[in-house]
């Protein structure tokens, strides 16, 4: 899709104004995490859905989410976004100018429509929307505000498209249409460029001729050059890349075939169904984490405080890693952990200085500027005097929130809780797994250090006389895979298969777990970037279909398969997080 610079610009299509009718959309919380004020909110629009169509709206919502929160760094901070779907009854089904031209304008209450807006001279994919009604809508979302949102709106449609500015667009049927969402946030949230080589699918992009790019993953700069001056992405050069290859310079992009490089072969800024690479990722990080604050709550540091009491402070609590939280008193550390007890340091009578830093020592991020940027560190401070005496204040010892409980965590999970906060008492959290006490933090507990076995397990997490239970998913999903009749075949039990091809074969993925849900297979051809298995793109009910040089659907190539030996390798993701061990299979293409 066009990228953020464009999409912005595109006028919208002709049609007669119809004013937003809030009171006909309905609210509907998918994912709450937390207080909507304290966190990054995806408000989901539809579009083209009537009140007859909107069961498909929730179906085409959920394959998109499914597949959102395999892609890192949604993933890891999932924790950290609420998601809202605003269902909004259209008086017609379907959106304008799809396909073609000559398709129906639709009245609707976003105006979405392909061609750029209905244009002449618009791009077919490009898929526009009325942004003053989109904001109307979103703000029907209570404590959501534009400095913490973020609006996809999702199209009643089957054809590929999607466009990325402001806010993100995608179609909504499309065999594609989960790719193109995360893609289009890539623009919307990340300020992240198209990696296109073409502006017009078919029609080479020509040569690059301007300055050094302001984009993130563009440049003019070699790779001595980057690293001479530190410039661009020099931290991630060498590194195999998230989506395939390794991390370098390869020229294409900007809407350019040459004059310009970009950071991967094929990321998912270039192509769906691949992965963001470091470069992007590290972008997505730090805009994700910057729409919510890392010190939640904290004890009130706007007076001194006596020297008998707990400071403490709420966290965020990414899904897949914890928070560093460190305590000093003067400017020498003194502790690690949620809350700080200063009657245990017998301080010295007077003042004193009492911080703490709360960090994300993710490995996404590489850059020491967004390392210490408020995204990713923040600190707060209190004065401490040792001649104030704090109130007694009776406070229960209960939870206050925690990892939601209504459904399982993954078994490599990192699940937390947030207790009460007693003046002069740090609440002890209790942990256990199926029944046997087992340690974990302050807070939290990190699941994939006990390497549990298959199956289900129960955690348990007890303060003073109450508890938190979840169920534990450590049953990881399978994929099963079927291909066309082969020229020869070689089945081996406990080893790799082998088969061999005198022509075009097909691959059908099918991905299994042992709970509900919607199971997101992918695969992976001679050990390069792990690809989204979406079925065919114009079907997604088709299988995969491997060619020696490839089939071109809409001036892109899919399914390339030059002649000789290749290793595919496939697995699958399950909806509690759960990813299955890679298994493979060899193929001859002869």
């Amino acid at each position: 899709m066009i990228g953020a610079a464009l999409a912005t610009v595109l006028p919208l299509m002709a049609a007669p104004a119809r004013a937003a009718e809030p009171a006909d959309a309905t609210v509907v919380p998918i994912q709450v995490t937390g207080d909507p004020a304290k966190r990054f909110n995806l408000v989901v629009l539809g579009d083209g859905y009537t009140a007859a169509d909107m069961p498909k709206f929730r179906t085409h919502l959920a394959k998109h989410l499914n597949d959102l929160w395999t892609i890192e760094p949604f993933k890891s901070y999932r924790s950290y976004i609420n998601v809202y779907a605003v269902e909004i009854p259209s008086g017609e089904s379907g959106v304008s100018c799809d396909p073609a031209l000559s398709s129906p304008r639709r009245t609707t209450p976003l105006h979405m429509a392909f061609w750029s807006g209905c244009r002449e001279d618009g791009i077919q994919r490009l898929l526009v929307m009325d942004s003053a009604a989109a904001k109307t809508y979103a703000d029907l979302v209570q404590g959501a505000t534009p400095g913490n949102r973020q609006i996809l709106a999702l199209a009643n449609s089957d054809t590929y498209g999607g466009a990325g500015g402001t806010y993100a667009t995608a179609s909504g049927g499309n065999a594609m249409s989960a790719l193109i969402a995360p893609h289009e946030l890539g623009h919307s949230l990340g300020g992240l460029h198209d990696e296109y080589d073409y502006y017009q699918r078919g029609v080479p992009g020509g040569t690059y001729a301007g300055p050094e790019p302001d984009s993130i993953h563009h440049t003019l700069l070699t790779e001595n050059e980057m690293k001479t001056q530190k410039k661009k992405w020099w931290r991630w050069l060498g590194e195999r890349s998230e989506s395939g290859g390794a991390i370098g310079r390869y020229e294409g992009g900007l809407y350019f075939s040459q004059g310009v490089w970009r950071p991967s072969r094929h990321s998912m800024m270039k192509t769906l169904g691949y992965y963001y690479d470091q470069v992007a990722r590290e972008r997505m990080t730090e805009r994700i984490s910057g729409k919510v604050s890392l010190v939640q709550a904290h004890t009130p540091a706007d007076a001194p405080v006596g020297d008998d009491r707990v400071l403490w402070v709420e966290t965020m609590h990414p899904t897949g890693h914890r928070l560093s939280v460190t305590w000093t008193v003067d400017g020498k550390p003194v502790r690690k952990g949620s809350n700080l007890d200063l009657s245990e340091l017998h301080l010295k009578k007077g003042t004193h200085t009492a911080k703490v830093t709360v960090t994300d020592p993710t490995d996404f991020v590489r850059d020491p500027a967004i390392r210490s940027s408020a995204a990713l560190t923040q600190t707060r401070t209190w004065t401490v005097d040792s001649s104030l005496k704090t109130p007694s204040a009776p406070t229960p010892i209960d939870f206050n929130y925690s990892t939601p409980t209504d459904k399982p965590v993954g078994a490599e999970s990192v699940v937390y809780v947030e207790t009460t906060h007693p003046t002069r008492l740090a609440p002890k959290v209790q942990w256990e797994i199926d029944g046997r006490r087992v340690r974990g933090g302050d807070q939290d507990i990190d699941l994939g250090r006990f390497r549990m076995s298959a199956g289900t397990h129960t955690l348990a997490a007890r303060v003073g006389s109450n508890s938190r239970v979840w169920t534990i998913d450590a049953a990881r999903p399978t994929v099963a895979y079927a291909l066309s009749t082969a020229a020869r075949s070689l089945i081996r039990a406990g080893r790799t298969s082998e088969y061999t091809f005198d022509g075009p074969f097909t691959m059908r993925l099918t991905g299994t777990d042992d709970r509900p849900g919607v199971v997101v297979s992918e695969f992976r051809v001679d050990g390069d970037g792990w690809f989204n298995y979406f079925g065919w793109p114009t079907d997604s009910s088709a299988p995969w279909l491997f060619t020696e040089n490839g089939t071109v659907i809409d001036s892109l190539t899919y399914g390339k398969l030059g002649k000789g030996r290749h290793t595919i390798e496939y697995r699958a993701t399950d909806p509690s997080g759960n990813t299955g061990q890679p298994q493979r299979f060899v193929v001859t293409l002869t």
